[in-house]
């Protein structure tokens, strides 16, 4: 018997996108579905546009703004189905992803797999999408993935994802608290994986994963970069728990090592928490350093200035691009149909 499916959708100003989001789950080939979209109190249309769609496969709420984790928990409350396919509101579903994941697990019947996929990131024309594949495109043991994620600081969208209910359970709720750590995903994942029995990868699953968004996460906050650091704790907790050996008190380590420059320098009290961790796994971190173009602003004009020019700098290469792929993208919308 086929499984249904519960497609999650947290959304909060998302206007832009949401449609083809929620037709990209429609368009899913597996059968036994539902569509659950949680509108995060979104000051745009983007609830209007939600409820074009509402049915009884499809089901529209909303909820005052309370964050990306409250609102995907609000959707798994209401959810039926025995997988959930997480999916972000501007991101896109290959229309086999799904099929694709439970054909290469029995159809769903091992529930303690975490089920992976391919993903390509796009500005704003999904057939222009890059697949780059990175080190966790592959099958891991639970402890094997979290410390390649951790050793290589590689990532997988949460998209990619597909997880059965028994599993979530298990690892419980998203984290409300770090909705705004912008490492939210990070800690969930490696929660959940350590509650499972492995990670299997599906190569012919494909999801995308829309980049290019200049007004996320503001690290330059105290609160953001406390709630990083409780995310990143709680990160090594959950790889400990299920080994706490050199080998990945070392893993934590060398990852704590290259999220250093997010703290670097403007939070002291953070960064002798960030250094006791570092004790606390047997080691020491060195100052980060800059590469030579920043480097004469540092020794000018400190570490904080040549932070400030180096973000921006790259903030203003990803926008060159993003408008130069918008443009395309409307310049082939427009083209009349031969």
């Amino acid at each position: 018997m086929e499984m249904l499916v519960s497609i999650l959708i947290p959304a909060y100003n998302a206007e832009k996108w949401i449609g083809e989001t929620i037709k990209s789950a429609l368009g899913q080939t597996w059968p036994k579905k539902e569509v659950i979209i949680v509108d995060d109190g979104s000051r745009d249309n983007t609830l209007h546009i939600a409820k074009r769609f509402e049915s009884k496969s499809v089901k529209v709420v909303t909820q005052q703004n309370m964050g990306a984790c409250a609102a995907r928990n609000k959707a798994f409350f209401l959810a039926q189905g025995s997988y959930i396919q997480w999916l972000d509101a501007d991101d896109l579903l290959a229309s086999d992803k799904i099929s694709q994941q439970l054909k290469n697990n029995d159809s769903g019947l091992n529930t303690q797999v975490v089920l992976t996929s391919a993903f390509g990131t796009f500005f704003y024309r999904q057939e222009k999408a890059i697949f780059k594949p990175n080190s966790l495109w592959q099958d891991l043991a639970p402890i094997d993935w979290i410390m390649t994620k951790f050793l290589d600081c590689v990532w997988l969208n949460p998209t990619a994802w597909l997880l059965s209910r028994r599993l979530i359970e298990s690892a419980g709720p998203w984290d409300e608290r770090l909705s705004s750590s912008g490492d939210d995903d990070g800690e969930y994942i490696c929660r959940i994986v350590s509650k499972s029995e492995k990670v299997k990868f599906v190569r012919e699953a494909k999801c995308y994963y829309r980049i290019g968004n200049l007004g996320g996460l503001n690290w330059n906050t105290s609160k953001a970069l406390d709630l990083f650091f409780i995310a990143l704790k709680l990160s090594f907790d959950h790889l400990r728990s299920l080994e706490d050996s050199e080998r990945t008190r070392a893993a934590c380590l060398k990852y704590l090592q290259l999220c250093l420059p997010f703290f670097y320098p403007e939070n002291h009290a953070l960064l002798n928490k960030i250094n006791d961790l570092a004790h606390e796994l047997g080691g020491r971190l060195s100052p980060p350093e800059l590469s030579w173009k920043y480097s004469p602003i540092k020794n000018i004009f400190g570490w904080k200035m040549a932070k400030y020019v180096m973000n921006n700098s790259r903030k203003s290469k990803l926008l060159v691009v993003k408008n130069w792929d918008r443009l395309l993208y409307h310049f082939t919308k427009s083209e009349p149909e031969v």
